[in-house]
C-alpha cells in the first residue's frame, strides 16, 4: 500500500504559478513511475506529467509543455509540479498518481487549482 498527500493547490491569477506537492508513504522503495493527472468539471481524467524514480525519464502532455516541470525527491519519497505561466484552462482538480512495479497504481485525494483570468 501506498499512502499520499498532495499540497500546493490554490487560487492564482493568469500568468501566475503554483507547486504542487505529492508526499508519499508505505511500500514506496518498488515505486515505478510517479505522475500527475488532472480533471477540469465536466471533463475526462487527463495526463499532465510523469516522471521515473531514477529521474531519467520525463513526459509532458502537449498543452503543458515549457510551462510545467515535474520533479522529485526520492530521499522524500516526494514529486512535485511547478506550474508557471498558468492559463485559465489549466483550471482542474490535480491528482498525483504513484505506479509500483508490478503496475499497482495509487491516486492522491485531488488539490483544487483555479486560475483566474
Amino acid at each position: 500500500q501506498v499512502q499520499l498527500v498532495e499540497s500546493g493547490g490554490g487560487l492564482v491569477q493568469a500568468g501566475g504559478s503554483l507547486r504542487l506537492s505529492c508526499a508519499a508513504s508505505g511500500r514506496t522503495f518498488t515505486t515505478h513511475m510517479m505522475g500527475w493527472f488532472r480533471q477540469a468539471p465536466g471533463k475526462e481524467r487527463e495526463f499532465v506529467a510523469q516522471i521515473s524514480w531514477s529521474g531519467e525519464r520525463i513526459t509532458y502532455a502537449d498543452s503543458v509543455k515549457g510551462r510545467f516541470t515535474i520533479s522529485r525527491d526520492s530521499a522524500k519519497s516526494t514529486v512535485y509540479l511547478q506550474m508557471n505561466s498558468l492559463k485559465s484552462e489549466d483550471t482542474a482538480v490535480y491528482y498525483c498518481k504513484w505506479i509500483l512495479y508490478g503496475a499497482d497504481a495509487y491516486w492522491g485525494q485531488g488539490t483544487q487549482v483555479t486560475v483566474s483570468s
